[in-house]
């Protein structure tokens, strides 16, 4: 049985169908070398005109992985939309999980691979939801990796513990479905356009085990120039009759339907503004469409939706809508505006504020510490904030942290909000400020002001001046005069780049507080060695007999789980004997 069956359906996608299928099948395992993935690919001609169906066969014929399914095309309904292709594909799927992939659309490279991790790591759960990116027709990317795909927390987990997976556009392309639930539960695709809202509600709504993947997976394409018909719009309404029914007939998930409700009005908005403006539709056609939608907002009573947004689709008639429509951008306009005004006057205030701070002391007491840019309590400057509050009682430490990431800060450390008069005080009044990247542009150092910058990194990294491109540091250090400042560098294949990144000494220092796992170790971690793997639990280290070597992930910014994708049951054989990694 193979571990993942990939349905490709294909309608008047010749131009696009062969990189789709290539990137399926060149996807591996461990390394662009190492053999190809145990998987199947399901590909659906469903009736296409063109050369889509030679394609499949041709690309059949080569590799034995893809089965070909060719379906009869219907006059009175061309192309069937992806439903009926997706339920042939479903019939015949073999693997373990199946993968929805649109004829146009591309997995990224090592997706398979990441996907299979994941579901190891979270113990096979029915459903599993990443990350995509829109690829626009010009080429540029759109990577959506929303907040409830982070991976911190439980690898597994029901829908209560995140509801906000039903709160998104939530398409079938997007997740990995365990065939044997899917089959248990008897779900299959609805005919017609906007197919993927019933199937991917109720397969949330029935899952009964979640897990999530924060990497993008699905290159999906946004095609230029959508025809614009009208079942395109009006296939909306019956797919979210069938959810709604769905729900009906388990009265366990009535408790799902407000937060449904909701989401469908949200739909019924972005359908109405696009209905609006399409090219094609008359005004017959859209009359039509906004008194379907006001039947459909009142029938499944939308609680809490309310105000100017809604308004068009609550009352229905199309004339309303677009009076209702040109005032919700006039008063955006009007905000922009207010905006432009605002501004300038706050960021005069703030800079006036920072001058006449300056003229005050420095407080001797107060350390100011950040960590990535305001991103959070983390690295060497918590590390060296937590040891301060302990060794140090009479001073007192602030961290300069974004409203959504409090939790990450200790109770007993004050929280400052970044471009506030508090945070320009802290600038200009604190004796000690400590970063692990650069310090606001906007620093002006005083005489007794101490700046500690820490770094970490590997030989391959860039910083400060050695950075290259339009988002490195040269211009900024080149505008910037060499205010002195100390920085901690840990690592000895950093020290060497890190005295060419910027105007300042390193100072050499045979390890760093944040990884410093042998100075804090317990007992634990000098226990006689155990087989296959020993792990300390305390200071997330390995314990053995044998030399060791430790591997650390480094911090993404961009990343919110920040968790360590390493498999040591893959490392282990490939190790270098008498090393074991940690």
């Amino acid at each position: 049985m193979p571990r993942f069956s990939v349905i490709v359906p294909a309608y008047k996608l010749q131009a696009h169908l062969h990189a789709c299928l290539e990137s399926v099948l060149s996807q591996t395992y461990e390394s662009d070398e190492s053999p190809a993935f145990d998987l199947e690919v399901i590909a659906v001609d469903a009736g296409s005109p063109d050369s889509c169906g030679e394609i499949i066969d041709e690309v059949a014929a080569r590799d034995p992985r893809v089965v070909a399914v060719h379906l009869p095309a219907d006059p009175a309904d061309p192309g069937q939309g992806p439903g009926p292709a997706r339920n042939a594909g479903l019939a015949r799927a073999t693997g373990e999980y199946v993968l929805f992939l649109d004829g146009d659309d591309t997995l990224a490279p090592h997706a398979l691979r990441d996907i299979a991790d994941r579901l190891k790591a979270s113990g096979d759960p029915d459903v599993l939801v990443f990350g995509h990116a829109h690829t626009h027709w010009s080429g540029e990317r759109e990577y959506v990796l929303p907040p409830h795909l982070t991976e911190s927390g439980p690898v597994s987990f029901p829908l209560d513990e995140r509801p906000d997976l039903l709160r998104q556009p939530s398409p079938s392309w997007n997740k990995a479905y365990k065939r044997e639930f899917t089959e248990r539960e008897g779900l299959t695709f609805a005919p017609g356009r906007h197919t993927d809202t019933f199937w991917s509600y109720a397969t949330l709504l029935a899952a009964g085990s979640l897990s999530t993947l924060e990497r993008v997976c699905v290159h999906h394409r946004r095609r230029r120039g959508a025809a614009a018909t009208s079942g395109r719009y009006f296939d909306l309404f019956p797919q979210y009759d069938r959810t709604f029914d769905f729900i009906d007939s388990r009265p366990e998930l009535n408790r799902w339907r407000p937060v449904l409700a909701r989401r469908m009005a949200e739909h019924l908005v972005a359908a109405s503004a696009t209905v609006l403006t399409a090219p094609g539709l008359s005004a017959r056609t859209r009359t039509e469409f906004f008194r379907l939608a006001r039947a459909h907002y009142g029938r499944h009573r939308v609680p809490g939706a309310a105000g100017l947004r809604y308004a068009g689709v609550r009352f229905g008639t199309y004339r309303i809508y677009r009076v209702l429509r040109g005032i919700r951008a006039l008063r955006a306009r009007t905000r922009a505006l207010a905006a432009k005004v605002v501004r300038p006057v706050r960021s005069a205030a703030l800079g006036l504020h920072y001058r006449v701070q300056r003229c005050r002391p420095v407080r001797e007491d107060l350390a100011v510490f950040s960590a990535y840019g305001n991103r959070g309590y983390a690295c060497n400057p918590a590390a060296i904030e937590a040891k301060v509050r302990e060794l140090v009682p009479g001073m007192r430490t602030a961290w300069i942290t974004a409203p959504e990431q409090d939790a990450t800060v200790p109770s007993a450390t004050p929280r400052l909000r970044p471009e506030s008069f508090g945070y320009f005080e802290a600038l200009a009044r604190a004796k000690y400020l400590v970063s692990n990247v650069e310090f606001d542009h906007r620093l002006v150092k005083r005489r007794g002001q101490i700046l500690l910058q820490t770094h970490h990194g590997t030989p391959l990294k860039t910083v400060g001046s050695g950075s290259d491109g339009p988002s490195g540091g040269l211009a900024r250090h080149r505008r910037r005069p060499p205010a002195r400042r100390r920085r901690q560098v840990g690592l000895r294949p950093v020290r060497q780049p890190a005295r060419h990144a910027g105007p300042a000494s390193v100072p050499s220092r045979p390890r760093t507080p944040r990884s410093n796992t042998a100075a804090r170790a317990t007992t634990c971690c000098t226990a006689p060695p155990r087989p296959a793997w020993p792990h300390c639990a305390n200071c997330s280290a390995f314990r053995s007999s044998r030399r060791s070597s430790c591997t650390r992930r480094r911090y993404r910014d961009y990343s919110r789980s920040q968790h360590l994708p390493l498999d040591l049951e893959r490392l282990g054989p490939r190790a270098r004997p008498g090393v074991l990694p940690r």
